[in-house]
């Protein structure tokens, strides 16, 4: 049975409802770092979102382990595009706030058990911290003291410390300058291969995807008025060398449509 198993999903947004996904099939085994590679705006983030199921699809089903999941729940770790960090608590705050808020209310907050709980946490959350190369001069820290590959690295320990078992990751690192997107590339990398969490990956960076993946789904619409299908599913060779990848790149951008849009626009210039 695979992790993850998407059944003939699709979604429509709006009235009269414009398709954004149609007919997705597409299963996901335990382990696995999954790159969805597309243009802007062909459904990427909208898939990502069905399932961590913070959205429902207008028809078909998400399996997560042979089960629905109709809301966010710990199985599934999210490190969203844009900095997520809370700008009022501090590094180590922001990395126990989650697990504390799932476990405790306001009336359980303060006993005993909380107090030995949150211990637990901010040890747990200290070895994340570390694990992230990070250290422990930066626990006390607030947003507005760090970088932005910094910060990045703290929401990653956010999604990890609930040891979920799918980690969702939707453009984390497209903000970052080149040289610390190329730092985090090769954090979540080993993270992966260090854990064995199964990653979804959402990037619009042919090169990135096949730098991260061991799979690559392309989304792709025929038309604009049509929603997205998988374009293409292409296993990553291990090791992927520098010789293959141009090849990889030009049939990843031409499932995607990248290609043609590219050619497309030489011939405009030319006839202008």
């Amino acid at each position: 049975m695979p992790l993850i198993a998407i059944e003939t999903l699709s979604v429509a947004y709006g009235t009269p409802p414009r398709p954004v996904l149609s007919h997705i099939d597409l299963s996901i085994e335990e382990g696995e770092f999954v790159c969805l590679l597309g243009q802007t705006g062909c459904g990427k983030s909208t898939l990502l979102k069905l399932v961590l199921g913070a959205e429902m699809p207008a028809r078909g089903r998400i399996l997560i382990d042979g089960t629905e999941h109709n809301r966010p729940d710990r199985t599934r770790g999210y490190v969203p595009q844009k900095y997520s960090l809370f700008p009022d608590k501090t590094v180590l705050d922001n990395i126990t706030f989650g697990p504390e808020v799932a476990e405790f209310n306001l009336l359980t907050r303060f006993t005993p058990r909380y107090l030995r709980r949150r211990r637990q946490l901010r040890q747990e959350a200290l070895r994340y911290l570390h694990r992230i190369a990070l250290c422990d001069a930066d626990a006390p820290k607030y947003p507005h003291q760090l970088s932005g590959g910094m910060q990045q690295r703290v929401a990653i320990a956010q999604a990890l410390v609930t040891n979920p078992r799918i980690l969702l990751m939707d453009e984390a690192f497209s903000a970052l300058d080149p040289g610390t997107r190329k730092d985090m590339q090769d954090l979540i990398r080993q993270l992966w291969r260090d854990t064995g969490i199964t990653v979804l990956f959402v990037t619009h960076n042919t090169r990135e995807a096949l730098y991260l993946g061991s799979r690559i789904i392309v989304l792709a619409k025929e038309t604009a008025d049509d929603g997205a299908r998988i374009a293409m599913d292409l296993p990553v060779p291990e090791p992927c060398h520098q010789d293959q990848i141009p090849r990889l790149v030009h049939r990843l951008e031409l499932a995607s449509g990248c290609v043609r849009e590219s050619e497309e626009a030489v011939m405009a210039t030319a006839i202008a």
